[in-house]
């Protein structure tokens, strides 16, 4: 196979999906751990790796957001919740 990571560094990482940024930074990371690259190679795929690295982590931010916004209460009423601290009606 070739050295598709290298084919894609053209790609702005801004555009990608959750999904093609995760696969990208998947075959980047194979990439690099199979060794054998220049220095300078595997300087550029371990910044692109970074870049992607922080797109997936603000397109998760972005929707956990979006799943706080729609969490509803038993009421009917929209509540915003801290999914990441657990079930809301375990807090104080």
């Amino acid at each position: 196979m070739s050295d598709q990571a290298g084919a894609e560094v053209s790609v702005d990482v801004s555009v990608l999906t959750f999904d093609e940024a995760l696969l990208e930074l998947q075959r980047t990371v194979a990439t690099l751990e199979q060794g054998g690259l220049p220095l300078e190679r595997s300087i550029s795929l371990y910044e692109r790796g970074v870049d992607l690295q922080e797109r997936c982590g603000s397109l998760l931010s972005e929707a956990e957001l979006r799943v706080q916004k729609l969490l509803e209460r038993s009421s009917g009423t929209l509540e915003v919740a801290d999914i990441r601290a657990g079930d809301p009606s375990e807090q104080d």
